[in-house]
């Protein structure tokens, strides 16, 4: 994890959708209680709503997939850098549904964090992703569901997890409904672990992340 002492951390966030985690921590960094600043947002979409969010905010978008290079290597260069121009130190998947290419991810191990609306290990990976989650959970049967906050690996939902709040699954809830609660409380808690990844809080001991005083 980088070391900023005193320092603003600077963040990326990747997103695909509307960017409602990125609002909620856009609102925390205006407030004063994380000690970081979004430098940009990077999407896979052309123009996605979280663009216009970001727009309205003064903070640069970037589009960038995979299509618009010929090769990979191409493509992973161009993250890479992207992200080293703005001198990046925490990159945050904020509704970002394409898999990090595994380059950037060893480029920037344990500084990429990812947000999933269930408690993994399970109902995740790779096709678990919105309003699919949550209708795995509901015909599963199980009580209780959540949010998962991870740090970023080279595979889907696989990373050291960080914090998880578990979440109710009422008798008669709809995905609908479970996924308006379960959004709610990652507004919560997301921002929340920016927070401790800019006071350089989480220590990583292989699978585990350690919270320090």
């Amino acid at each position: 994890m980088k070391e900023a002492g005193g320092k603003l951390k600077n963040i990326a966030v990747f997103a695909s959708g509307r960017g409602s985690n990125f609002f909620a921590i856009l609102q925390e960094v205006k407030k004063g209680r994380i000690k970081g600043r979004i430098c940009c947002v990077v999407s896979d979409r052309h123009n996605p709503p979280v663009f216009e969010l970001a727009k309205r905010e003064g903070i640069p978008t970037h589009w960038v997939c995979r299509k618009q290079f010929k090769t990979g290597d191409d493509y992973v260069g161009a993250l890479i850098e992207l992200l080293e121009s703005y001198k990046i130190d925490l990159v945050v998947l904020a509704g970002y549904l394409k898999l990090i290419p595994a380059p950037v991810v060893s480029r920037y191990r344990n500084s990429i964090i990812n947000i999933h609306p269930a408690l993994l290990p399970n109902f995740g990976g790779k096709g678990y992703y919105g309003m699919k989650v949550h209708k795995a959970v509901i015909e599963s049967g199980v009580k209780l569901t959540g949010v998962t906050v991870h740090f970023v690996d080279e595979r889907y939902d696989n990373g050291p997890i960080i914090l998880q709040k578990p979440i109710e699954v009422l008798p008669d809830d709809t995905p609908e409904t479970l996924a308006e609660r379960v959004l709610k409380v990652e507004h919560e808690v997301y921002p929340e672990v920016v927070k401790a990844f800019c006071e350089d809080k989480l220590l990583v001991e292989g699978r585990k992340v350690i919270w320090k005083e």
